[in-house]
């Protein structure tokens, strides 16, 4: 039986995804973004527990009582799709259960295992990180292409999606760059929403105590008037 390496689980989010959720959180990422706010998720190779899909499943189950009739599970991350067997066995067994499924991913990673995955998908939060080829080399460590590939598969599927764009001051921030997240939403016939993020640096702290340099430790903050301008775009 596969197992999966879980960094965490969050028992009620309300932020990832529709009602509230149990968000778990994959250990291990293929992907270094320069704005991550979860840096100890990266490595594959950290102390972290092990659990079986069954086993995780029914963790998941204890806190139904609370999602409502939007509520179910998140799988985040790292990057979940590292482990895509593990998810869509995950998935698989909460559609036995009638458990409404979301996934949040970069959409850098395909294979025949994330295939499976999106046979259980009701819903994916897809990020699209920058809005052009030097960006994504520059920030994220993959090419555009990913993603937009990602979404085309999606889209074949018949997958609903939310767009998650983190704001970044001095880097992404422009009305030329949300009229593009816009474009790549549109993609998709189903997506529901466009998420305009603004980037913090809550998790400097994080970095701190693993000894890491946040690289975009000293970028500006985005003000509440500029995060309006861009939702602006949206309309």
């Amino acid at each position: 039986m596969v197992k999966g390496k879980i960094n965490s689980i969050q028992s009620m989010g309300t932020l990832d995804g529709p009602g509230v959720r149990c968000v778990v959180f994959m250990q291990g990422c293929n992907l270094r973004c320069a704005y991550c706010h979860n840096p100890d998720t990266w490595y594959k190779d950290e102390d972290i527990s092990y659990e079986t899909p069954k086993d995780l499943v029914e963790r998941v189950l204890r806190f139904r009582a609370y999602w409502g009739k939007k509520g179910g599970i998140t799988i985040s991350g790292g990057e979940p799709l590292l482990q895509a067997e593990f998810v869509a066995e995950v998935f698989r067994l909460c559609h036995e259960e009638g458990v409404n499924t979301c996934l949040d991913t970069s959409g850098s990673v395909w294979n025949a295992d994330v295939e499976k995955v999106l046979e259980h998908t009701d819903l994916c939060m897809l990020d699209y990180k920058m809005t052009n080829e030097e960006d994504y080399q520059k920030y994220i460590g993959c090419s555009i292409e990913k993603p937009e590939f990602f979404m085309d598969r999606l889209v074949e599927r018949g997958i609903k999606t939310w767009v998650r764009y983190v704001v970044c001051p001095t880097v992404n921030d422009t009305a030329e760059s949300v009229a593009k997240v816009r474009k790549f939403a549109e993609r998709n016939p189903l997506n529901e929403k466009i998420e305009l993020l603004p980037f913090h640096n809550l998790c400097q702290s994080k970095y701190d105590n693993l000894g890491l340099e946040f690289p975009f430790g000293k970028l500006p903050l985005p003000t509440p008037e500029k995060m309006a301008e861009l939702r602006k775009v949206l309309e």
